[in-house]
């Protein structure tokens, strides 16, 4: 019986609440979650919780697990329902709040989907040669008063602009408005008088290009929810599996990042190794070159042997990422038991196509093990009607070829740690 604590349930996953709660025997706390007719969310606390060590459950998924069920707005909706119910808590006089999500939200869009290489740089010109060189400086310097005399470099750029009709600006550039006016005027007179037309006095000024290096820049979704989540009022958060750790980096408070592995270890070793000739004859497969570190860190604590599947892309410039690329297998498969390793399936794309592979590949039986399976969209049609003889995931129901992970457990664990002040590194120690 853990004492002075308070577990709330959001709107994505109220069976896991209630299973960590058996967990860490104390009931669910009190919490009214409704929507106005406008759209808006409505959070009411349902008990005192100043003082109280406050814990709040909610996941980056959808509440509803049919297919074309509308996930994105729901997502939306449970991440709005998290920061109001911290700020509500916050405002109680909430002791700690810590957030916990399995799956954090917008964890893919952590960093830009391009190499950033910073502003463009100014190009400066070389007097002997037609060399360029570049500069570091971000913002041009300060302008001096009008009087001082004008830079050289900039007077030969202005010299070397041509007007319609051949002619050309005075050698010596005025330095205020009202000489300019002059001058254009007595360049369009003079261009009217040689039989130019009247406009001949514009100056044609070079088409604009960027800088190379120059990239439109992108809104950082993920450190956008990071810092929500801190000004709304959480002092702690708890996740597991997040798809870039360096994301932890954005945070400026703690972040206790739990690893699935011990799940995955074990699945493994009770519930495929038995019944396929043990870990001889089975081999662990990473999907994509994202995750091989993972699944070799997998294969050498159950010294099994290791492949990987690269994705070759033929045309970068297609529309779908997956459109025209070739999958390739490194490793030997043929006539053993494929285990893909994988932390997320949304639209189980990836793992369909390589569970495609390895059966092409001579693989007997292939497993597919994720610690988050969002199954988004038609995934679970996708995963029935492909290769793959069973899908092991931390999300929905057990049906046909997917199985469910039992993550309840190390959450509770981890939140008793927390709330008792223990380590919880202490999880991570599973050899």
């Amino acid at each position: 019986m853990v004492r002075n604590i308070l577990l709330f349930s959001g709107t994505s996953h109220p069976q896991l609440t209630e299973q960590i709660c058996v967990h860490l025997g104390i009931p669910s706390a009190k919490i009214h979650l409704s929507k106005f007719s406008v759209g808006e969310t409505r959070v009411e606390i349902g008990e005192s919780v100043r003082g109280k060590d406050v814990f709040i459950v909610q996941s980056a998924c959808s509440s509803k697990s049919a297919p074309g069920s509308g996930a994105v707005s729901s997502l939306n909706d449970g991440l709005m329902e998290l920061l109001i119910t911290i700020s509500a808590c916050k405002t109680a006089s909430a002791r700690r709040v810590t957030a916990v999500l399995p799956l954090f939200p917008y964890s893919r869009q952590s960093d830009l989907p391009y190499n950033k290489v910073g502003a463009p740089l100014a190009r400066m010109p070389v007097k002997n040669g037609d060399d360029a060189k570049y500069t570091f400086d971000s913002r041009p310097g300060t302008p001096g008063p009008s009087s001082q005399p004008r830079d050289d470099k900039l007077e030969k750029k202005l010299n070397g602009l041509k007007l319609n009709g051949d002619l050309k600006l005075p050698q010596r550039a005025r330095t205020n408005t009202l000489d300019s006016v002059k001058s254009n005027d007595s360049v369009a007179s003079a261009g009217t008088a040689n039989g130019a037309s009247p406009n001949a006095g514009t100056a044609v000024l070079p088409d604009f290009k960027p800088q190379r290096g120059y990239k439109q820049w992108v809104a950082q979704a993920g450190t956008l929810v990071a810092d929500l989540l801190t000004c709304a009022g959480a002092d702690h958060i708890i996740t597991m599996d997040l798809h870039d750790p360096q994301y932890q980096g954005f945070f400026d408070i703690p972040v206790d990042n739990l690893y699935g592995r011990h799940l995955l270890k074990r699945y493994i070793t009770h519930e495929i190794l038995p019944g396929n000739g043990g870990g001889d004859r089975c081999v662990i497969v990473s999907p994509d070159a994202g995750g091989a570190k993972r699944a070799t860190s997998l294969a050498d604590a159950l010294h099994m042997d290791f492949a990987l599947i690269h994705k070759e892309r033929r045309n970068p410039n297609a529309a779908s990422a997956n459109a025209n690329s070739t999958l390739l297998l490194v490793g030997a498969v043929s006539g053993k038991t494929c285990i893909l390793v994988d932390d997320l399936a949304d639209t189980s794309n990836t793992i369909t196509r390589a569970a495609k592979l390895l059966k092409r590949e001579g693989a007997t039986k292939v497993y597919a093990l994720v610690t988050h399976g969002v199954l988004s969209g038609d995934a679970l049609e996708r995963i029935f009607h492909s290769g793959l003889d069973k899908l092991a995931a931390q999300h929905g129901r057990p049906a046909g070829k997917l199985e469910v992970l039992e993550v309840a457990g190390i959450f509770a664990e981890a939140i008793r740690r927390v709330h008792h002040g223990e380590s919880i590194s202490a999880l991570f120690q599973y050899d």
